[in-house]
């Protein structure tokens, strides 16, 4: 910067400012979208102290920082990480995987959510369809749900049977230490929240236009059933937690305190460090005295609305 005069200096500095203030944005959108959400309904009574907002903002991106270090250090060292996010609906588990990808690559980062599984996918060995997902040297795979369908809503929706389950129950184990020996670095999240909060959260989405596409007629049963969703996943996290690869349950109740504590645990489950890159110099652009840029014609502009 120091080969630029003074009124090139504060042009760079102006763009790089107003790039920081669209990164910043984007996190305040998602942010006040929250609030407006939260707005249509009256507070949840017992409620504990909202987070302070600058705190909240700072610490997320912090994090996020190291997010892109680790993300770096995982594409450089051609690491296999694996995380996988469970939870009831609405436990806020979309919400960490979007502050997760926010600042990354989604070359190295990406999220897998499937559908439910197609009808050749039903006669395919249960894991099947998810290994195809699995990460390669230098990938990270958030998947959001997982195998874990069939301890949970499979289950308790009776879309398999108790001997599918049990063949699960036994299966599982050693299908993650599999996938551990492999070299994966395999890390699972069970995100909790009370009867009480999801019941809130689940009005909310009712009560908002914009989110009401984001209450399934499954979801709606999975009320009705909160029992026997909570029996499964006390069995499940019972039957599965294994040394190779634990559980982690995150308290999901105050959603920016469940996303700091999840992203900084994160972040503790896989060793990185700083990855030394070779400046880079932007080389001079080459200008051929016979090139003519061509006009675009008028009509082929957006219209100019803002």
């Amino acid at each position: 910067m120091s080969e630029l005069d003074g009124t090139s200096q504060a042009t760079l500095i102006a763009a790089l400012r107003r790039e920081i203030a669209e990164a910043y944005d984007e996190e305040l959108e998602l942010e006040m979208e929250e609030e407006r959400l939260a707005g249509l309904v009256p507070p949840r009574e017992g409620a504990g102290p909202e987070l302070d907002r600058c705190f909240y903002f700072r610490e997320l991106l912090r994090l996020q920082h190291e997010l892109v270090r680790l993300q770096d250090w995982v594409q450089t060292h051609k690491l296999k990480v694996v995380v996988l996010f469970e939870g009831r609906d609405s436990a806020g588990k979309g919400g960490v995987i979007k502050r997760i990808t926010q600042r990354l690559n989604p070359r190295v980062c990406r999220v897998a959510a499937l559908p439910a599984p197609s009808e050749r996918e039903r006669g395919q060995w249960y894991f099947q369809r998810y290994v195809s997902h699995l990460p390669t040297g230098g990938e990270m795979v958030l998947f959001d749900r997982s195998w874990y369908n069939r301890a949970g809503v499979e289950r308790v929706m009776g879309f398999c049977s108790e001997a599918d389950v049990e063949e699960f129950f036994r299966s599982v184990p050693e299908f993650e230490r599999m996938l551990v020996r492999s070299g994966i670095v395999l890390v699972k999240y069970w995100f909790s929240i009370t009867d009480a909060e999801q019941a809130h959260r689940f009005e909310m989405r009712i009560q908002d236009p914009l989110k009401q596409w984001k209450l399934s007629p499954m979801d709606v049963e999975s009320r009705r059933r909160w029992e026997s969703y909570t029996r499964a996943k006390e069995d499940m996290l019972a039957r599965t937690h294994i040394p190779e690869a634990p559980w982690w349950v995150v308290d999901a109740v105050d959603k920016q305190r469940a996303r700091l504590n999840c992203i900084s645990h994160l972040l503790e489950q896989v060793p990185h460090g700083t990855v030394e890159r070779a400046p880079v110099h932007l080389p001079e652009r080459v200008r051929n005295p016979d090139y003519v840029r061509g006009p675009v014609p008028a009509e082929m502009y957006v219209p100019a609305r803002y």
